[in-house]
C-alpha cells in the first residue's frame, strides 16, 4: 500500500480514507457495523435498563441504539459501563421495520381505535406474546384481536403468566412511534397507552422496557395519566456535544476498510479491542489532541486567515439547529460531501478538506436535513419553502405576509398528509411556536426572525456573509 501511495500527497491519502470510511448513519433496521459503535458519555444513561424513556430529535441515534440493543454481539461491545445488558433477552415491541407477529402496525392500530378499544390493551398483548414465547407457553396469537380478547376474557391466566418465576431477564424496546398513526390525537392515545403499559410492566421483576420518543411526542399529552412521574423521572436525552461528533467521526475514520484506516490511525490516538480499533479517551472529549487531529484534515482556518473561523468549531456550529444541537447524521454527511468536493475541485490542496468544500458540505447536509424534515413534518416543507429568497434575520411581519399570500384561509389550510402543525388553531403565532420547538426558527432579542444555517441553506434563504444556498 505504501509504495502505491508514495506518489500521493498526505492530503490525497487522507481524503481517500475519508471517502472509504463508513460515514452513513442510516441502518434501516439492519444491524450496525461493529466498527461504527461509539458511545458518547451522555448516552450511557439512555442505555441503562432503568431509563424507560429516551428522548431525541431526528438523526441522533434512536433507531441506531434500537438496532444495537437487539444484537447480542453489539451489546457485548458496549463495555463494562453497560454490563447489565449482558445475558438479557431483547425484543422489539415497535420499530420502523414491520414484524406483525411481534407488534401491530399502523393499520392494526387504526382498526383497533375505530372500534373504540383502548391501546393499553393492545400494548399489553404485545408484552404477553413476548413473555409467553420466552416462557414456551401458548396463548392465542393468530391475530392481534385474538390475543387482546384472551387477555380481557382471562385476566387471571394473563396475570399468572406475568407473575410466574422466570429464569431469564428481558428488555423490550419501542421506537419510531410516529409511524403508529398519521393523526396527532390518535398517536397521542397510542403512545399514552404504551407508557401506561410500561408503568404496568415495572411491577414485574426482571422485565424492562425502553421507549424512544421524538421531542415533539414527549412534549404533548402522552404523560397525562396517574403515576406518570415514575416514568418521567427515568427520562434520558440523546444529545451530541461537539467533541462527541468529532469522536464519532474518528471512530469511523480509523476503521476505514482495506487498509485506508492506517493513515488515520497515525493521526488519531487509538487502541485495539476485540479486533476493532477504538479511539483513545482523549479523542472522546474536547482536547488538544482532538483539535490537532481535525486540523490535519481541514487546516487551521476557514479561509486564508483566522478571520474566517476555525474548521474544528465552524463545522459543528453551522450544522446546529435553533436550539444549538447538531446531529451525527448531518455532521458525517457534511464531512463526506466536503471530501468528495475537495477531490473534484481542489485535488492538489494542501489539506484533505478544502474550506470551500466544507461550506458545500454544509449545503449538502442542509439539503438532507430539509428532506428528513419533509418526511417527518410535511407541513414544514409547505410553509418554509414559501420563504425562499428572503434574507434572515428578517421581520416577523414579512414572514407572515408571505404565508398569508399562500394560505389565505390561515394555518389550518396548510396541506399535510400526516401530523399537521400542532398549534395551527392559534394562528401564525402557533406555527411560529411549533417551528421554534423543532429548532427551525429563532426569535432574536430585537424580535426579528432568524433561521439556523442547517435549515436556511436547504430552504433557500440568504444571510449576509453566510453560506449560500445552492442555485
Amino acid at each position: 500500500m505504501l509504495s502505491d501511495q508514495s506518489v500521493l500527497t498526505e492530503a490525497q491519502v487522507l481524503r481517500a480514507a475519508i471517502l472509504a470510511a463508513l460515514l452513513e448513519t442510516g441502518n434501516f433496521g439492519a444491524s450496525p457495523d461493529p466498527t461504527t459503535l461509539y458511545v458518547p458519555l451522555s448516552h450511557l444513561k439512555a442505555l441503562r435498563l432503568d431509563a424507560h424513556i429516551v428522548v431525541g430529535a431526528r438523526g441522533v441515534g434512536k433507531s441506531f441504539w434500537t438496532a444495537v440493543l437487539q444484537s447480542d454481539a453489539l451489546r457485548a461491545l458496549l463495555g463494562s459501563a453497560t454490563s447489565e445488558l449482558a445475558r438479557i433477552s431483547v425484543r422489539v415491541g415497535f420499530s420502523n421495520v414491520e414484524n406483525i407477529a411481534n407488534h401491530p402496525n399502523a393499520d392494526v392500530f387504526a382498526a383497533f381505535l375505530d372500534h373504540g378499544d383502548d391501546p393499553y390493551d393492545l400494548w399489553r398483548a404485545v408484552i404477553l406474546r413476548w413473555v409467553a414465547e420466552e416462557s414456551k407457553q401458548d396463548i392465542p396469537c393468530r391475530e392481534w384481536k385474538d390475543t387482546v380478547v384472551w387477555l380481557k376474557s382471562n385476566p387471571e391466566a394473563a396475570a399468572r403468566l406475568m407473575e410466574q418465576p422466570r429464569d431469564w431477564r428481558g428488555l423490550i424496546v419501542f421506537d419510531a412511534l410516529d409511524r403508529t398513526s398519521a393523526v396527532w390525537q390518535r398517536m397521542d392515545e397510542i403512545v399514552r397507552g404504551l407508557l401506561r403499559t410500561v408503568l404496568w410492566l415495572k411491577s414485574f421483576p426482571g422485565l424492562h422496557a425502553k421507549v424512544f420518543l421524538r421531542e415533539d411526542q414527549a412534549e404533548r399529552t402522552v404523560f397525562n395519566f396517574p403515576d406518570a412521574s415514575k416514568l418521567t423521572a427515568t427520562k434520558a436525552e440523546l444529545t451530541w456535544d461537539r467533541h462527541d461528533l468529532h469522536g464519532l467521526l474518528w471512530q469511523r475514520l480509523i476503521n476505514a476498510p482495506a487498509g485506508q484506516g492506517e493513515c488515520m490511525r497515525a493521526i488519531c490516538p487509538h487502541r485495539e479491542e476485540a479486533g476493532i480499533w477504538r479511539v483513545a479517551d482523549e479523542m472522546k472529549r474536547e482536547s488538544e489532541a482532538q483539535r490537532r487531529a481535525f486540523e490535519r484534515l481541514a487546516g487551521p482556518w476557514m479561509g486564508r486567515d483566522r478571520r474566517r473561523g476555525v474548521p474544528y468549531t465552524w463545522c459543528v456550529s453551522h450544522l446546529a439547529d435553533g436550539q444549538g444541537r447538531a446531529s451525527p447524521r448531518s455532521f458525517l454527511a457534511a464531512i463526506r460531501q466536503a471530501a468528495e468536493d475537495s477531490a473534484e475541485r481542489y485535488g492538489q490542496h494542501e489539506f484533505a478538506l478544502h474550506y470551500e468544500s466544507i461550506k458545500r458540505g454544509i449545503q449538502k447536509a442542509s439539503e438532507i436535513r430539509v428532506h428528513e424534515i419533509a418526511e417527518d413534518y410535511p407541513w414544514v416543507q409547505e410553509v418554509l419553502s414559501e420563504l425562499k429568497g428572503m434574507n434572515v434575520p428578517c421581520e416577523w411581519e414579512a414572514v407572515v405576509t408571505r404565508w398569508k399570500a399562500k394560505f389565505p384561509d390561515g394555518p389550518k389550510s396548510i396541506p399535510s398528509d400526516r401530523l399537521p402543525a400542532q398549534h395551527a388553531e392559534r394562528g401564525w403565532e402557533g406555527v411560529r411556536e411549533d417551528l421554534r420547538r423543532l429548532g427551525l426558527l429563532e426569535t432574536k432579542q430585537d424580535g426579528r426572525i432568524d433561521m439556523p444555517d442547517l435549515y436556511r441553506v436547504g430552504f433557500g434563504l440568504g444571510r449576509k456573509g453566510g453560506v449560500k444556498p445552492r442555485n
